[in-house]
């Protein structure tokens, strides 16, 4: 492995971790055996990142006082390898052939985000040009998470990569981004799978429903545990660890719905998928806990933390609602964040209180402040529709100036 300094190696393993997550729920949803091979491939390639920054860490540390915050890095470095080791374990439902439910993979279409492929037509917008002409998670809220070209894949594509007629873009991003997308690609217009609704709710169907929110709430509690080491923040820890606990009550409810519907006419098969894919998503919590812990401690935490963690392909902001901002008093469908600038909203904090995941039918007020994710290039727009300008200092560091002071 080339040398490289803890900090690029840090950003490196958090992006990759999260990468062999989208891309093993996407190789579940598209039952994509190729897909989730190249998980645990990549699993790989995070054993070597983890060893490497475990013996850069024992190595800096030279005296007992920096002990204490070397540790708190490990500790995220532990997390980090934990997180894509549950991306192999929901990779493993498809390789090792253990079933999902087909209404599981239904459901996942209703999702706030979720997991898209296109094959790039000749003469289309993206045919022979780079990614990066495009601002994909700006102009569409998708991002590529990998481009298969023939039987080679290039995971984790960057700007410079040329798109050619025949590859097939794997995205993750706002449903809403799939209609441009599909344009730009040259691709025939698609529609979702559905299914006949019944008026019986069913074990199995609440199961199902259950594993849904625990995909969902298992990303928003890693992402927030990302984002309360970057702002030190406890009252974002304690949330993370309130989804934790959430995530384990609802673990045993879907180990009971799972039993009580085996005792019907079902295919016991994927019965053993939803087990397997419960397991991971709550373990992903326990990954997300154990990061914030360092953070209600108060332990010394490292800066290398703060830097690394905010210096990944998508960047975390806490944006607040200025007076007569454009966006005060829209709903998030109303300012379709996912489509431009390209965020997501991980949580709202209001009256002292976050909400996470919020629903899409939810006004933003004045003096609200959101917790985002997403790409670099549309923080300036995303500053600018909360009233704020974005200025850059003299340190490097950006800060908020208000429009209308």
């Amino acid at each position: 492995m080339e040398s490289r300094n803890l900090r690029e190696m840090l950003a490196e393993a958090k992006d990759t971790s999260e990468l062999m997550v989208d891309l093993a729920y996407a190789a579940l949803f598209f039952n994509d055996t190729d897909m989730a091979d190249e998980v645990e491939e990549l699993e790989q390639k995070i054993t070597e990142l983890v060893h490497a920054m475990r013996t850069l860490c024992i190595i800096a540390v030279r005296n007992p006082r920096e002990g204490e915050a070397m540790s708190a890095v490990l500790q995220v470095i532990s997390a980090v390898e934990g997180i894509g080791n549950d991306a192999v374990d929901i990779a493993h439902i498809i390789t090792r052939q253990l079933g999902i439910p087909r209404q599981l993979v239904l459901d996942l279409m209703e999702a706030e985000e979720i997991a898209h492929r296109v094959e790039v037509h000749a003469g289309s917008h993206f045919a022979n040009r780079t990614l990066s002409s495009f601002e994909l998670p700006v102009v569409t809220g998708m991002r590529v998470m990998a481009i298969r070209r023939g039987r080679q894949w290039v995971v984790d594509p960057g700007g410079d990569d040329i798109l050619n007629p025949g590859d097939v873009l794997f995205l993750r991003g706002s449903p809403d981004g799939i209609t441009r997308l599909r344009e730009l690609a040259g691709a025939p217009s698609w529609s979702p799978p559905h299914v006949e609704e019944t008026t019986a709710l069913t074990d199995l169907d609440r199961a199902v429903d259950t594993i849904v929110e625990m995909k969902n709430l298992s990303e928003v509690a890693v992402g927030l545990a990302y984002s309360a080491l970057v702002f030190r923040d406890r009252s974002l820890a304690a949330e993370v660890r309130h989804l934790e606990d959430r995530l384990d009550e609802m673990k045993i409810r879907l180990e009971l719905w799972v039993l009580r519907a085996a005792r019907d006419d079902v295919d016991p098969k994927p019965l053993r998928g939803l087990l397997h894919l419960a397991a991971a998503a709550e373990d992903l919590g326990d990954q997300a806990q154990q990061m914030v812990w360092l953070v209600e401690k108060q332990s010394d935490l490292h800066p290398v933390l703060h830097v690394a963690l905010g210096d990944t392909d998508d960047v975390v902001v806490r944006m607040p609602m200025a007076a007569d901002a454009p966006a005060a008093d829209k709903s998030l469908d109303e300012l379709d964040l996912p489509i431009e600038p390209g965020f997501n909203v991980l949580a709202i904090e209001r009256d002292g209180r976050y909400l996470y995941r919020p629903r899409r039918h939810v006004v933003l007020r004045v003096d609200d402040t959101i917790l985002a994710s997403g790409p670099e290039e549309g923080t300036e727009a995303l500053a600018e529709m909360f009233g704020w300008r974005l200025v850059e200092s003299e340190e490097g560091d950006d800060r908020l100036e208000p429009i209308h002071p």
